[in-house]
């Protein structure tokens, strides 16, 4: 069996529900009302959108960080 690291992305909705999406796979995103289940979640959808990319699926990018910037309005 061979594994593969991915980034995910977690945030927060206006209603409270977790969203979680994979930078390095475009279109591979999930949700779920708390942070275990969304753990499963995108394991899950991670395996569909390498199964559905095949052969074709890219290594992913290396995780730099997260940048937060002020801007004055």
């Amino acid at each position: 069996m061979v594994k593969r690291r991915f980034t995910v992305i977690i945030e927060k909705d206006e209603d409270g529900k977790y969203i979680a999406s994979v930078p390095a796979l475009p279109g591979c995103h999930t949700q779920a009302d708390n942070l275990n289940d969304l753990d499963a979640r995108i394991q899950e959808a991670i395996k569909l959108c390498l199964e559905v990319q095949g052969e074709k699926a890219t290594i992913p990018e290396t995780f730099v960080g997260v940048h937060e910037i002020e801007v004055a309005l």
